[in-house]
């Protein structure tokens, strides 16, 4: 990821301690080092707006290491007709993710995370099909009130992992009766391909090993974040957004196990 960036500034933010590398375990390494895994960059000031309460968070940017020269390699198998390398490698290790946290997170003592799927139509587009774009505004809400905890944004989860493109295929075979999981099934593609293993390595390191309480119906991403080394000591659902455009969608969630209660409040 650093092929294009000037020796001379990353040696100057390593030394600053704004851009580390980071082991599987979430320990920093050298640069250079055989176990190098992740680049975690930051605090980046982000002063923004919530509830009408002006707050300046820190953004931790992050990514997994592979130079450019990694990608062109994986890139000319494409030319041989074998893809599959090269979209693998440019789904886990092109995309930058991002913790954004509230002030003094570092120090604080089982903080509240939420650990977030991207969601263009939701969190961008103001999409109801999906309660995305509410349970991200209902999190900074909870945040602000606790006084301390972060967003972990995972860039490369779109349609729990299928990309925009495959997702908007998957709303047409919905409007014809399919749920979510099953329109992913009829494109060849896995109900939920997420990894939520990165996610694990950077609260390690930010925390130090300290508990969490996670903010999430999905029992998965406790269970993902735990076999990668960080412990959650709690799990508050977060409901938020039911509408008629959704109540489907939350249904299937429910059905594969996500905690959502059998009865739905009734929708906006």
């Amino acid at each position: 990821m650093f092929s294009y960036v000037d020796p001379s500034i990353r040696q100057k933010l390593e030394q600053q301690e704004l851009l580390i590398t980071l082991d599987r375990r979430g320990n920093p390494v050298t640069n250079d080092a055989e176990e190098a895994f992740l680049s975690i960059l930051g605090p980046v000031p982000i002063p923004r707006e919530i509830d009408g309460q002006q707050v300046t968070l820190e953004w931790y940017p992050f990514v997994r290491r592979t130079e450019l020269s990694v990608v062109l390699d994986s890139a000319k198998e494409v030319k041989g007709g074998d893809s599959k390398a090269f979209l693998e490698l440019l789904q886990s290790h092109m995309l930058v993710n991002s913790v954004f946290a509230l002030p003094d997170f570092r120090g604080s003592s089982e903080p509240l995370i939420r650990v977030h799927s991207c969601c263009l139509t939701g969190d961008i587009f103001g999409s109801q099909r999906c309660d995305c774009g509410p349970q991200l505004q209902a999190s900074w809400t909870q945040l602000l009130s606790e006084g301390a905890g972060a967003v972990v944004y995972i860039s490369g989860h779109e349609g729990r992992g299928i990309g925009l493109w495959a997702k908007a295929i998957t709303y047409l075979l919905q409007d014809n009766g399919q749920d979510t999981y099953e329109a992913n099934r009829s494109l060849g593609l896995p109900e939920d391909s997420r990894d939520f293993s990165d996610a694990a390595i950077v609260l390690q390191y930010l925390l130090k090993g300290r508990a969490i309480r996670l903010l999430s119906n999905n029992p998965t991403k406790k269970q993902q974040l735990e076999a990668h080394g960080q412990p959650v000591s709690e799990v508050i659902p977060l409901l938020s957004g039911i509408c008629e455009h959704n109540l489907r969608y939350l249904e299937a969630k429910r059905d594969k196990g996500h905690i959502i209660p059998e009865q739905l409040p009734k929708a906006d």
